[in-house]
């Protein structure tokens, strides 16, 4: 909202687990005005129970959902990219079998050739390079450091 001036009509994508983090997200974004694309590897995408609410109030607030494995699929047209950790907490012992099933899905300046021409990115850090390349994270489209010290303030 303090980059763009407001929510309403942006699209917002997640590339990446179906995670807590994106749980947040797919209860707000709509709510917002936001349409939402995912696209999480097979396996790996966000609770069913938490989809279909999604698609609840996207039908209720007149917003785009789509649920995808494809990431050039859901960052065509985005305003935001935005990805997390694929390894949280407790998912240690996995962290093999998870790099694998994600590979693809790092977002690079390839993936954001197909966003919006006005595109941002976002992370709630600590960032792994698997999960975004250099030139993407300290790129002038990079708000990670913005997003950052929002977080603080609401801490």
């Amino acid at each position: 909202q303090e980059h763009y001036g407001g929510l309403k009509g942006l699209t917002v994508t997640w590339i990446g687990d179906g995670n807590n983090v994106l749980h947040s997200i797919m209860m707000s974004a709509a709510k917002l005005g936001m349409h939402l694309h995912i696209a999480t590897p097979k396996g790996f995408e966000p609770d069913l129970r938490i989809t279909k609410i999604t698609e609840q109030y996207s039908r209720e607030y007149g917003t785009k959902f789509l649920l995808t494995t494809d990431p050039l699929e859901a960052a065509e047209s985005a305003n935001v990219l935005v990805t997390d950790t694929w390894i949280s907490m407790g998912q240690e012992e996995e962290k093999q079998e998870r790099l694998k099933a994600f590979q693809g899905y790092q977002i690079t300046m390839q993936t954001a050739k197909s966003a919006a021409s006005n595109w941002t990115f976002l992370h709630c850090l600590p960032r792994k390079p698997e999960e975004v390349d250099d030139e993407v994270f300290y790129s002038p489209q990079s708000l990670v450091f913005q997003e950052a010290e929002n977080r603080k303030w609401t801490i």
